[in-house]
């Protein structure tokens, strides 16, 4: 049985919310793990057989303070996004071709910057 368990956390920074990622994905039957809520500070976990008193601790002990939410089963929501996929007729992609630009020499800097990529267009 997949259960979903969702955990809030003061995380004010973007290295502290990585850092959590981290730790939620190394924890054993973690299938997903991903950030919710307004301001991104609840971390939400599907997996099979996740003990969620140990990934709090866990968060608590190498990033910040953190408080279960909670725990449930995860709902299905697969059979949904299939048959909407189905429905709708596939989308091809475009690569745009390579832009080649040559170095002009500036008679005030020299030569211009190494990569000219900001350039194409």
């Amino acid at each position: 049985m997949k259960q979903k368990i969702v955990i809030r956390m003061s995380m004010n920074h973007d290295k502290c919310r990585s850092k959590a990622l981290k730790i939620a994905v190394g924890v054993s039957g973690v299938e997903y793990a991903g950030l919710t809520g307004d301001e991104k500070n609840q971390v939400e976990v599907v997996g099979d057989g996740i003990d969620s008193v140990d990934l709090t601790r866990r968060l608590r002990k190498k990033v910040a303070y953190a408080e279960l939410v909670s725990v449930g089963e995860a709902k299905k929501e697969e059979s949904a996004d299939k048959t909407e996929t189905a429905a709708q007729p596939p989308v091809a992609g475009f690569v745009a071709p390579p832009c080649y630009w040559y170095k002009v020499r500036d008679p005030y800097y020299g030569y211009g910057p190494s990569c000219n990529i900001l350039r194409c267009g």
